[in-house]
């Protein structure tokens, strides 16, 4: 008894002087750091900007814990309800930096303060408040455009069919840019949902979707969560209590605080435990969307199709920090019913759209589901029906990052004054030549992926001194590739001419239109749906 005792005496003496070493080294940095700013207000040659110099600091300090670990000063108090909420107070449209300056209008959100102002795709801001935008980025115009809700902004235009220059005022509202982006009846009495977050509230609009799709006579429902990343925790447990029977355990959280440690279940009354249920997911589904595709997987209630989610496996909490600002930090990691933990084994080191990469089998663990089937962790959710998700060339890549497609589908909305509607809409062969030509004038990258091979091959070549013994092999492959831009364009027509149409749709149709139009081309979901017993 008083060995155990003594053991006791002495863990708790550790204990505490653990604490006292940890507060000890925590005292010491802070002293060192007031101590460099003294320094530096004393002694520096310039000027200093303390607040940003501290920010940088803050930032460099929580991204060195992870890269989910984040400071908000009160001035992006803003982005935080929008991450939390989806809400935001401004004019309820996406704008885009014109070459020759002011900001393009480019997708105003139905029903949005913008949109009854009659502003469209192609109208130019070039003043806001009576000050020009030109030196500024598109961001910064946009933050501009933001205010209370029931304020006033003076935009001047210049309207993209008649040229006409025009002050035009809009009345800020609180936008609200609904998580869900489509839903519908697709092929053979299948209801389709496409969400792209969970914010507030986004639960009860799926609730009451599920149960319209039902009424619309859907016998299977498709749940879409390619490319979302997440959001409010509580809203995917809503979110699966639809599908799960009252009171299920849907996910479990274990952290350093004791609030931390707990198991949560479904508490509202299910819409259907029954209809048969396939969630797509791809390397963008993370965090909640992996909660929701995990329980389902895990309680066999039913089918992960698509390819392997992201691997985000850690809760965040919002806390209020000194000066009204806000720091988001990771206190724990969730569990799904079976007790896996879908967090990459190292986060730090991921593939290049920052999903988790290949985990050797010696570094996981097998769980099992409520029918027994085997499951493992060590980083995202793998699907039940694995189908890679389509990977786009290096040409149409660089035409959408370099805005073509959204400047070209601005274009063809001031030349048009309507389509067809959206289940009918095609771009007709000579419309899309229309494009090439277009295409073709604008600045982008229409390399393929082996042409810069082949020229990382000759930098090296030339570099290791072995040009000159390979030159002819060298400049036998490079002529063999060498197309101009309108062949590489009708050689990309396929993976083109769908983007193409979506953007064009967008532009009279809102945005719920993208993904009507995605669908018709959507080869990753054809092939779960035909591989779905």
């Amino acid at each position: 008894m008083k060995r155990i005792t003594a053991f006791f005496t002495m863990l708790t003496i550790s204990v505490a002087a653990l604490a006292q070493s940890q507060n000890f080294t925590l005292g010491q940095s802070l002293e060192i750091q007031n101590s460099i700013l003294r320094n530096l207000t004393r002694t520096y040659v310039d000027s200093l900007e303390y607040d940003k110099i501290m920010k940088v600091g803050i930032d460099a300090m929580l991204s060195y814990i992870d890269p989910y670990t984040m400071y908000f000063p009160e001035e992006q108090d803003e982005s935080v309800q929008m991450m939390t909420t989806g809400m935001y107070g401004g004019v309820g449209a996406v704008i885009r930096k014109r070459v020759g300056g002011g900001v393009v209008i480019n997708e105003p959100y139905p029903g949005s303060p913008i949109a009854k102002a009659g502003l469209v795709p192609g109208d130019t801001i070039i003043a806001i408040d009576g000050i020009p935008v030109f030196d500024e980025t598109s961001e910064q115009a946009s933050g501009r455009m933001k205010g209370q809700p029931n304020t006033d902004v003076l935009f001047k235009v210049v309207k993209g069919g008649s040229r006409d220059t025009v002050d035009v005022v809009v009345t800020r509202e609180t936008i609200h840019r609904s998580d869900v982006e489509y839903s519908g009846i697709v092929r053979d009495s299948i209801g389709y949902i496409l969400t792209t977050g969970f914010t507030q509230g986004v639960s009860d609009e799926i609730r009451q979707i599920v149960t319209d799709l039902k009424a619309q006579g859907a016998k299977r429902l498709v749940f879409d969560l390619r490319g979302n990343g997440g959001g409010l925790m509580e809203e995917a447990i809503e979110i699966l209590s639809i599908f799960l029977p009252q009171g299920t355990m849907v996910v479990s959280s274990k952290g350093r605080m004791p609030n931390q440690n707990q198991e949560y279940y479904t508490k509202e009354a299910p819409v259907d435990t029954l209809i048969p249920l396939m969630i797509l997911v791809d390397s963008g589904s993370a965090s909640a969307s992996e909660i929701v595709a995990g329980a389902i997987q895990d309680l066999d209630r039913g089918v992960i199709a698509g390819a392997k989610t992201y691997g985000k496996g850690l809760i965040q909490t919002i806390l209020p920090t000194a000066y009204n600002g806000t720091v988001k930090i990771t206190t724990g990691k969730y569990y799904t019913p079976s007790g896996r933990c879908v967090q990459a084994i190292d986060y730090s080191h991921r593939n290049a759209d920052g999903s988790v990469g290949a985990i050797p089998d010696s570094l996981t663990s097998e769980f099992r589901t409520k029918n027994g089937r085997i499951v493992k962790d060590g980083g995202g959710i793998t699907p039940d029906i694995s189908v890679e998700s389509h990977s786009y060339s290096r040409p149409t890549v660089s035409m959408v990052l370099n805005g073509i497609l959204d400047d070209y589908a601005v274009k063809y909305r001031t030349e048009h004054p309507t389509i067809a509607p959206v289940e009918s809409f095609r771009l007709t062969n000579a419309e899309f030549e229309d494009f090439i030509k277009y295409a073709c004038d604008q600045e982008f990258d229409y390399r393929s992926g082996m042409q810069t091979q082949i020229e990382q091959l000759r930098r090296v070549a030339e570099q290791d001194g072995m040009y000159d013994t390979i030159k002819d092999e060298i400049e036998a492959l490079q002529a063999k590739m060498q197309m101009d831009k309108a062949d590489v364009i009708r050689s990309k027509k396929d993976e083109i001419l769908p983007l193409l149409e979506n953007e064009v749709a967008v532009r009279y149709y809102f945005y719920p239109a993208g993904p009507a139009v995605s669908l018709k081309y959507d080869k990753q979901m054809s092939e779960c749906l035909d591989n779905w017993k």
